[in-house]
């Protein structure tokens, strides 16, 4: 066996197209070239090439033995072969390709012409016009040759038709496209078409079809369907709806798995469909996870057909909490135009409610337009409405670590409302500085149980040891649980013989059973207990 047969059957061997394509390339080259020299010196192009008619360009013209494998290469089942060996008898001949395909077809009989009117329309289709107008430029006989095709019209509908339900994946959509181009209609139009003729076994391979033109379109199958769609459609489009209705039911598990990339796969799963998804894609706007809101937002905006600045605007303006605007202030925070979009919110244009604004503020951090960040940042800083406020410390969260940003945040901690103080306290965790863990500390001893609870979360990454006695006194003795919960959390991190004594008693006696949870939990991180 020589090396180039055993590199082909070793690609031919792979799961990969190019493994396909490299053996279908080299059954071709061996089918049309009797000669052993001539096949040494063209088949190779195959492993090379990356494409089925790859020999074909390699063969070279002039030899007896190169125009019989041509001869024999325009029988064959590929259009690209076909189409190949009339670009390389032009070049032969010192035609122009469309000159050398109407004359093939004028050449052929009548009874024996289809395979020259298949490569006519898919080699006009490839290019992205129609056989017509691809033929006009093929000289003479470029009219009697597109009248030919036209008059085969009905037998390359069905050999298309046949191709697009073909068991090799890779050929139905070439055949799709192209069978749409010379009928002058849409791609959806055609797999409406297919599935109202055809019998239900074959409607899952049309909703694939119609998922991969969705998916080259930028599209969605419901928007598709949704602009196609006419009443005499209805059923065909049922049983597309069917097919869809299963795939979403099997991705709905995936919306509520525990793990977040799972979550983000599903979503971005969902906007192939487009409406067809609206009610899963609304439901995932209320994810914990921003990227998967973000991505819930985007495809509800394609599902409409609209720009997502549009559907964001009105989103934000409907919203009555930060919780509901959060998707799509988010959303808005990635694209072109996000300064001028957050701060028309931020300054109350286009919100309901201050924590709307607030929201807005808090993502601008994100967005990479405007002013430097702190200085885009400052008069919101100093704004007489506290959410808007607490959101401009949040933003500084978001900006690359600089000294400017910390000593902002910082200075927060002097806010008297108790949300901006959260809001700094969990910028400066953030950004790990055991200088403000004294700070931090001295804000257990706040009125507020936000500020306290936010005071002992922080204290997990910018605490010493010196700070689990007040923690401890906070375990036992604060009357709120979200406080006591925070401060055993982080006695569990920083540890030492008082965290310990700390975590025992709350695990055996304090009244609440999340407390008790939590510094179980606790000590059985730092080794105590089963």
């Amino acid at each position: 066996m020589s090396r180039l047969l055993l590199l082909v059957l070793l690609l031919a061997a792979s799961p990969s197209r190019a493994g396909t394509v490299a053996s279908e390339c080299w059954a071709s080259c061996r089918r049309h070239i009797a000669d052993p020299s001539l096949r040494a010196r063209t088949c190779g192009a195959c492993v090379t090439g990356g494409r089925v008619d790859s020999w074909v360009a390699s063969l070279g013209t002039g030899a007896v033995e190169a125009q019989q494998a041509l001869a024999s290469a325009l029988q064959d089942s590929h259009w690209r072969v076909r189409w190949a060996a009339v670009r390389a008898e032009a070049r032969s001949r010192g035609l122009t390709e469309r000159r050398a395909l109407a004359d093939w077809i004028m050449d052929t009989p009548p009874d024996a012409d289809l395979g020259a009117c298949l490569t006519a329309v898919r080699a006009a289709a490839d290019s992205g016009r129609s056989t017509a107008d691809f033929l006009r430029e093929a000289g003479a006989r470029g009219p009697s040759a597109a009248a030919r095709v036209w008059a085969k019209r009905d037998a390359v509908r069905q050999s298309l038709s046949l191709e697009m339900f073909s068991q090799e994946p890779s050929v139905r959509l070439p055949a799709l496209l192209h069978l749409a181009t010379f009928q002058g209609r849409s791609a959806t139009r055609v797999v409406l078409d297919a599935v109202a003729s055809r019998p239900v076994a074959g409607d899952a391979v049309m909703a694939e079809l119609l998922l991969a033109v969705a998916e080259r379109q930028h599209a969605s199958v419901g928007r598709l369907l949704l602009t196609e769609a006419k009443p005499p459609d209805e059923a065909a489009i049922n049983r597309l709806f069917a097919v869809y209705s299963r795939e979403l039911d099997s991705l709905r598990p995936e919306l509520t798995s525990g793990q977040v990339q799972r979550r983000r796969t599903a979503v971005a799963t969902l906007r192939r469909y487009g409406p067809l998804a609206k009610r899963e894609l609304e439901s995932a706007l209320g994810d914990d996870d921003g990227r998967v809101r973000e991505l819930a937002a985007r495809g509800l905006a394609e599902s409409a057909g609209k720009p997502l600045r549009d559907v964001a605007l009105q989103g934000v303006k409907d919203a009555e909490s930060a919780e509901s605007a959060r998707p799509w202030l988010g959303a808005m925070a990635h694209e072109k135009g996000c300064f001028a979009f957050l701060r028309d919110v931020a300054e109350g244009r286009n919100a309901r409610t201050p924590e709307v604004q607030g929201e807005a503020v808090a993502f601008m951090g994100d967005c990479t337009e405007g002013p430097a960040p702190t200085r885009r940042l400052a008069p919101f800083l100093s704004s007489n409405v506290t959410p808007v406020r607490a959101g401009a410390v949040r933003a500084l969260g978001s900006l690359p670590r600089n000294g400017d940003a910390m000593a902002l945040a910082a200075k927060a901690l002097e806010d008297g409302a108790p949300e901006v103080v959260v809001a700094a306290l969990d910028v400066l965790s953030a950004y790990r500085q055991p200088s403000r863990g004294d700070e931090a500390a001295g804000l257990l001893e706040s009125e507020h149980p936000v500020v306290r609870a936010a005071a002992a979360r922080a204290l997990e990454f910018v605490g010493r040891t010196s700070h689990v006695r007040v923690l401890a006194d906070r375990l036992r003795g604060d009357p709120v649980a979200d406080v006591r919960i925070a401060a055993a959390r982080t006695l569990s991190t920083l540890g030492g013989p008082h965290a310990v004594s700390a975590l025992s008693e709350a695990a055996a006696h304090d009244a609440d059973t999340h407390v008790k949870h939590v510094s179980a939990e606790g000590l059985r991180r730092l080794g105590f207990g089963r």
